[in-house]
């Protein structure tokens, strides 16, 4: 890429376990980014950074030793000094996983709020710690560098009373125990492109949001309030994923315990991490692969069926939250990309008022229900990004990205 137009520039940050991902805005201009990149393979020994340019959609690699989150800003630190200079920076906007009852809007990085976030990380351990490590990454190299956290369970944070209690004794609310929801920031940046590119009214409906990734949830929002979400607690929870679990009889923690011996760190690892998908197929966490095999391998459907008969089961769920569904809204990767998954998980919701124009469905187009249905059936991809970038620029106010 040829170096960028001095502007003032938002970098965001999407930091998970074992990847970040990261996005290039101008601050003016948040429409699209100039350009969006990934350090993949956190830890092993074949890390790997990618960076796309936007404009021309060209793509460069490169092998990284990447050992740590800490490691990988300075490799994307080197990459921004390259192509615009670290002091065209104005800010940074971070993906946070668990905002507790803390935080529910966008907040500047300040020492109190770093403190707090230590407070909060037994309650998303695999994320919390890292997202920390990188805020605290990028004050070492530009420690006046303004940053904002954007939190992925503030969309819920209103939901009703009913929808956060967890029925479990009572003192343990006080400890902050109970649903909370994430992929918030899709969520809402969803709602935004549905009051875009929806009827007039439409996002006031009664809306299902359906964000089907390797992470999968769903979200009830009616009047623009999120009223409920499947995932919970933990994000290991709700509908299952990729290698997570979702929803399982608590009563197996104990059981596994008598009979495998197994503690709790060994049953969180199962949970999150070899279970959903890949637990159920023996073969792949990626649906993409499952739907290859689907034919030739049983487990391979058998986990296809399960997944969408879940989510068949968390729409029907969730339109009796809202007393009825009037938008339903496919998004993520598998959300956006699988028309047989989509195909499969609104068959049999007929009764709901869903019925799919195949041939729509087929191409992807951005409306896949027919004529017939009661109920419009979307597809808008996701960005989350684009949320974390709008959100920086809504904190500082637009006067501050001018200079």
């Amino acid at each position: 890429m040829n170096r960028l137009d001095q502007s003032p520039f938002i970098l965001t940050i999407n930091g998970g376990s074992s990847s970040i991902k990261f996005a290039l805005f101008r601050a003016v201009d948040l429409s699209l980014p100039v350009a969006r990149g990934m350090v993949d393979r956190i830890g092993l020994s074949n890390s790997e950074m990618v960076v796309t340019d936007a404009a021309t959609q060209q793509s460069s690699r490169r092998a990284v030793h990447a050992p740590d989150h800490r490691t990988c800003v300075r490799f994307i630190i080197e990459w921004l000094e390259q192509e615009v200079g670290i002091g065209h920076l104005c800010a940074v906007g971070h993906r946070v996983v668990h905002g507790g009852r803390t935080y529910s809007r966008p907040e500047r990085v300040t020492p109190e709020l770093l403190a707090e976030l230590r407070r909060l990380c037994p309650y998303s351990p695999e994320h919390l710690p890292a997202e920390i490590t990188l805020i605290e990454s990028f004050l070492q190299y530009e420690s006046i560098l303004t940053q904002v956290v954007c939190f992925d369970t503030a969309f819920h944070r209103d939901m009703p009373l009913v929808a956060r209690l967890l029925p479990i004794p009572r003192r343990y609310e006080k400890l902050g125990i109970q649903r909370y929801g994430f992929h918030g920031l899709s969520y809402a940046f969803l709602m935004r492109e549905l009051r875009r590119v929806g009827a007039p009214g439409e996002a006031e409906g009664r809306v299902i949001l359906a964000h089907l990734g390797n992470g999968a949830s769903m979200a009830a929002v009616k009047n623009e309030q999120a009223l409920d979400t499947t995932m919970s607690f933990t994000p290991a929870s709700g509908l299952p994923m990729s290698r997570r679990s979702g929803d399982l009889d608590p009563g197996l923690v104990s059981y596994l315990a008598r009979t495998e011996g197994m503690s709790a760190d060994q049953f969180h690892k199962m949970v999150n991490t070899e279970s959903g998908l890949l637990g159920v197929s023996e073969l792949s966490s990626d649906m993409r692969d499952l739907l290859k095999q689907r034919r030739s391998g049983p487990r391979a459907a058998e986990a296809i069926e399960m997944f969408c008969y879940q989510a068949r089961k968390g729409i029907g769920a969730l339109a009796t939250v809202l007393s009825g569904i009037d938008t339903l809204i496919f998004s993520a990767g598998i959300g956006e990309h699988s028309p047989a998954i989509r195909a499969r998980i609104c068959a049999g919701l007929e009764f709901l008022g869903i019925v799919i124009n195949e041939p729509a469905n087929e191409a992807n187009h951005p409306v896949i229900s027919s004529e017939a249905s009661r109920v419009r059936v979307r597809i808008i991809p996701t960005d989350e990004e684009r949320e974390i970038a709008e959100s920086v620029v809504r904190v500082l106010g637009k006067e501050n990205m001018d200079h």
